[in-house]
């Protein structure tokens, strides 16, 4: 029997390998005092960003720094790609996706160049919150993840 009243659950990736912070250590008062909503920070490794969701590319900047997601919950999930980078104006940023692409968990949507922002010393720790307060987060507790690690699920109030 299909249960109608079981709410739909968001489930939220890593979007690379690395360290989940708890958002209150991020070094940006909109995130770390979740101006822009509850999530996470992810320290990572590598150049490539996955998508961390099923769902939809709802927004890019134009700057290449954050990226917009809906999840198939309708949830909006916001990966902005390091501290201070909209700043570089896009430069060493690749987009692999564009507004409006469907995703799946692991769709590569973003090339960094970590050379780049290691000279310019861009700290790339990246917050990944849910932007609509009307959705309730649910957090793991793990610390060390792999793209295949769940890092947060989100339902709708």
């Amino acid at each position: 029997m299909i249960n109608v009243l079981k709410k739909k659950k968001c489930v939220i990736y890593a979007p690379a390998n690395g360290k989940v912070v708890d958002l209150s250590k991020v070094p940006d008062p909109v995130f770390s005092k979740k101006m822009m909503g509850e999530g996470v920070g992810l320290i990572f490794e590598g150049d490539i960003l996955f998508a961390p969701l099923d769902g939809k590319v709802k927004l890019v900047a134009s700057t290449k720094h954050a990226i917009g997601f809906e999840a198939n919950n309708k949830a909006e999930i916001l990966m902005h790609i390091g501290l201070d980078t909209v700043s570089l104006e896009g430069k060493g940023f690749e987009l692999l996706i564009k507004e409006g692409d469907r995703v799946k968990h692991g769709t590569p949507v973003l090339k960094i160049n970590r050379q780049f922002m290691k000279e310019r010393n861009i700290d790339l720790t990246t917050p990944i919150v849910v932007t609509n307060s009307e959705y309730k987060v649910f957090k793991s507790n793990i610390t060390d993840v792999t793209t295949d690690s769940v890092i947060m699920e989100c339902t709708k109030n």
